[in-house]
Order: structure tokens, then C-alpha cells, then sequence
């Protein structure tokens, strides 16, 4: 029998509790932090950056000592010797492989990591408002150089970029998320090409006007509280961009308000939603552990589409939703005619969170080749602004004439999350496949949308995503949830059907 630190008789049969306990308290350590981040973006003063960011990397480190610590070694060590059960498997995984990825990586690089992207925060938000990239772009050269470090010490031998592609989706390859980008560009550039030559008669205009923060404000809560939004354990607030925060027993959204374009603060405020429903309905007699943690990014991502596209941009949502817009704002637009604007394919969109459904993805694909090439080293941080608009014109037709409503707009960067992007739209792709298998097994989800029951649909996610926890992988997750291997086939079907009908589009497109 091994010994424990004081040479005493080690007890397998406590090694797995004192595992989990671990966990928990890294867990808190974190959640500590998260609240931190969420006040820093919603409700910290502009003078509190400095504070801030020695306290962030004060629970930083502490976080990463406790997870590297020699007894969490020892303990993944005893409890592999251990008979396991598959959940006690599944625990012993996702522990171990947090370990190992922390354990790579010295303190010192994470506590620089942490203050440099505090710091990185609020030189983009000032950035961004000024529209003056010179500002970001020595905290930009400054993480990417980090992040290269980070990398290399988790493992010298492969592509930086695959290293930190891991940190947001750990279980499928990278090689698998570009084979699903390379599918949605094949679909959808000519797909897009046809529709901006489409005679269609679309309605663009159902949303023209001024529509008062506040009454978008109070649009948003009406919603979030017809979908089934927990307000017990959450709240809703404004941020420079729209996040979601918090855990099983807290969960809390942000969303931003235009004053000419109410549908982009409705569709963010909806985005959210399905991130905090996930958050909200994971195991909690495993919170703390990283059983019941969500199933990264690319899982988490499914859930934010599904709500937002499969749900939000439906004609059923719209005819439930549209007698909510007359309540509030000087409208007269029909159901068919909000739900045709809302799903408009854009010629000259250049934001990715108001962007339509398809051009979405290529907006996705533009941050995705940029920042691999930052951290390959094949493109210089000064250089991106330009990068940025010569792909933004040969992909989408339009050039940004700023900075802001260019190469700033996303928020990901300022925390040197590289290797974020592919996982929103491996979410979308995702978020088809689940929706098909929840239309198989419920029948008429719609029927029931039209008439704001979302019960059956909260009802499936919770018990074929939101229970398991991170008790699965992601390809066997999906395989569990919808008896199939994780394809981009239902994605392409369903784009081509919704498209083709809005757009009179060939069939063989």
C-alpha cells in the first residue's frame, strides 16, 4: 500500500474523495476569479484595472499551485491503481489531464499571463473606443509571445496553435474542427454568392428605426423569462461584449443595446441564454469536480446556436416574439416579415456578433487564419489591421474603413484566448445535429415554440447534454445524444433548406 505525505499508510478508498476535494477547492479558487472577471466587465470602476489585476493573478497562481501541487500527483496516482467505476474513470481523466497541461506550465509564465491580459482588457476597451490600435498592439505582441511560451512547455514538439486549441476544445483534433471549416466554406461562399443574386423578395426593414435602450432592456428580461431563464440564480446586465458567467448556482448574462438595431441586443440576449441554461442544468451533486464541469467550448457553443439560430431566428419564435415588439416600439412589422429580416443574409456586415447565420462562419474563418498566423509566426501584430481588412474584402466583399468595427471588435484576444474561434462554429454545426435528434424524439418542437413551451426541448438538452457533466467526450457525446458520429451533414442540410426557401435558391446548391 503507498504511504501518504506523512509515511503513513496511504487508503485508496479515501484517495478518491480527497481527489474530488482538491478539485473542489481549485474549483473555488477559479469561481473566485470568474466573479472577478464578470465585475471587472460589468461593474468595476475605469481607475480599478491595477487592483484588479494583481488580484487576478494572486488567484491565478494560487489556482495553478494547488492543481500542480506534489500531493494532486500523488493523488491521480493512487486513484488510477483503484478498481473505478466509468464515472470515477471519467472523473480521473479530465483531473489528470488539467494536471498534466498545469503542470507544464511554470507559475511565474501564468501569473504573467494573467496580469498581461487584465491589463490587455482595458487597453482594448480604451483601443476600441478610440479607434486606435496602436494602443492594444503591444499587449496583443506581448500575449501572443506568452502564449507561444505557454505552448512550448506543454509540448515542444507540436503546432503552438494545436497546444491552445486544446485549451478550449481538448477532445476533438484540430485536424477534425478544420475539415468542418473547410466543409462550411465549401457550402457556403457559393451558397452566399447565389443569394446576394437572388431576385427574392426579402424583407430587410422590420427592424428600421429607434428602438430606446430601455425598453430593448426590458424586451430582453421579457424574453429570457419566456424561454425559462432562472432569475434566482441569474441576472442580466450590459457589457462592451456580450458574455456569460458563472456556474450551476449562479449563472449570469451580459448583452449590449444599439438604439437602431434592436435585433442584435435580442439575438446576443438569446446567444446567452443557451450558455447559461447549460451552465444552470449541469449535475450539481458533481459541482466542483471536474465531472461537473460543462464539456468545453465547442459543446457549450452548441448550446448558445441552438437557442439563438434553431429557436430565435425560427418563424414560430417570431410569432411569438413580434406581438412582444409592438408592446414596446412604434412597429407594424408581420411575424413572416420579422422573421425574413431577422434572417437576412447581410452584403455589408462587418461585426461577427450582429452577423447573419452564414456569413457568420466566415467571419470565424478570418479570425481562425489570422491568429494561427500570429502564433506560427508567420504574421507580424502590426500587420494585422491590414490582414484583416484585405481578408474581410476577399471573403465578404467589404473592407472596415476602422480599426473598431475591424481587427477590435472581439474581446477574445484581450485575454489571449487563441484558439477560441473554430469552436463557435463547430458549436453551429453541433447545434443542428442536436436539434435534428431533439426533433426526432419530441416531434413538433415549433408547434411548441409558437406557443412558448419550451418545456419538452429544455427537457431533452438537460438529460442528453446538460446531466452528463464532462462525463463524455465530445465526439461521444454527441454519439450518446444522437446515436451519431459528430458531422457537419445536418448543418449543410439544414442551411441549405431554411436559404433555398428564404432565397428561391437551386436546389443543387
Amino acid at each position: 500500500m503507498a504511504t501518504d505525505a506523512h509515511g503513513s499508510e496511504a487508503d485508496p478508498a479515501n484517495a478518491y474523495a480527497e481527489l474530488e476535494e482538491r478539485f473542489e477547492r481549485i474549483n473555488g479558487v477559479q469561481g473566485a476569479a470568474g466573479v472577478l472577471g464578470w465585475d471587472q466587465q460589468v461593474m468595476m470602476p475605469e481607475g480599478g484595472t491595477p487592483a484588479r489585476s494583481q488580484q487576478l493573478s494572486v488567484l491565478s497562481s494560487l489556482s495553478h499551485e494547488l492543481l500542480t501541487d506534489e500531493r494532486t500527483a500523488e493523488l491521480l496516482d493512487e486513484v488510477e491503481s483503484m478498481d473505478l467505476d466509468d464515472e470515477q474513470e471519467a472523473l480521473l481523466r479530465e483531473a489528470r489531464r488539467e494536471f498534466e497541461r498545469a503542470d507544464a506550465v511554470p507559475t511565474e509564465l501564468v501569473e504573467e499571463i494573467s496580469e498581461t491580459s487584465t491589463e490587455a482588457l482595458g487597453a482594448w476597451e480604451s483601443a476600441r473606443a478610440e479607434d486606435d490600435f496602436e494602443q492594444f498592439a503591444p499587449y496583443l505582441e506581448k500575449l501572443v509571445e506568452l502564449k507561444r511560451e505557454y505552448a512550448e512547455h506543454i509540448d515542444p514538439d507540436r503546432d503552438p496553435y494545436e497546444v491552445l486549441f486544446e485549451d478550449y476544445e481538448p477532445c476533438l483534433p484540430l485536424s477534425q474542427a478544420e475539415e468542418i471549416l473547410e466543409t462550411l466554406k465549401h457550402t457556403l461562399v457559393p451558397m452566399i454568392d447565389e443569394i446576394r443574386e437572388s431576385d427574392a423578395d426579402v424583407t430587410t426593414d422590420a427592424f428600421d428605426g429607434e428602438f430606446p435602450a430601455d425598453a430593448q432592456e426590458d424586451l430582453s428580461r421579457d424574453v429570457l423569462s419566456t424561454l425559462g431563464y432562472d432569475w434566482d440564480r441569474g441576472r442580466l446586465d450590459i457589457s462592451s461584449h456580450p458574455f456569460t458567467s458563472g456556474n450551476v448556482y449562479d449563472c449570469r448574462v451580459t448583452t449590449r443595446y444599439d438604439e437602431s438595431d434592436p435585433l442584435g441586443g435580442l439575438m446576443a440576449t438569446v446567444h446567452e441564454f443557451g450558455h447559461a441554461f447549460y451552465n444552470l442544468g449541469l449535475p450539481e451533486e458533481d459541482f466542483g469536480t471536474p465531472l461537473g464541469e460543462s464539456r468545453d467550448l465547442s459543446v457549450h457553443e452548441s448550446q448558445s446556436r441552438l437557442w439563438e439560430n434553431h429557436v430565435g431566428r425560427s418563424p414560430a419564435f417570431w410569432e411569438l416574439v413580434t406581438p412582444k415588439f409592438e408592446e414596446r416600439f412604434d412597429t407594424d412589422a408581420s411575424a413572416r416579415e420579422a422573421y425574413e429580416s431577422a434572417n437576412q443574409v447581410y452584403e455589408d456586415n462587418l461585426i461577427r456578433v450582429e452577423a447573419d447565420e452564414l456569413t457568420y462562419h466566415l467571419h470565424i474563418v478570418i479570425r481562425f487564419e489570422i491568429e494561427r498566423a500570429l502564433i506560427s509566426g508567420d504574421l507580424d501584430v502590426e500587420d494585422v489591421p491590414e490582414v484583416w481588412n484585405d481578408k474581410y474584402e476577399e471573403y465578404l466583399g467589404i473592407r472596415p474603413e476602422t480599426d473598431a468595427n475591424g481587427c477590435l471588435q472581439d474581446i477574445h484576444w484581450s485575454h489571449g484566448n487563441f484558439g477560441y474561434f473554430p469552436t463557435y462554429s463547430l458549436g453551429s454545426v453541433m447545434a443542428s445535429q442536436l436539434f435534428n435528434a431533439a426533433e426526432d424524439d419530441i416531434g413538433n418542437i415549433y408547434g411548441m415554440v409558437r406557443e412558448g413551451d419550451f418545456e419538452a426541448l429544455q427537457t431533452w438538452l438537460r438529460e442528453n447534454v446538460h446531466e452528463h457533466g464532462s462525463r463524455y467526450e465530445t465526439n461521444d457525446l454527441v454519439r450518446e445524444a444522437t446515436g451519431e458520429d459528430f458531422t457537419a451533414d445536418y448543418f449543410v442540410d439544414y442551411v441549405r433548406s431554411k436559404y433555398g426557401d428564404l432565397y428561391d435558391l437551386e436546389a443543387s446548391v
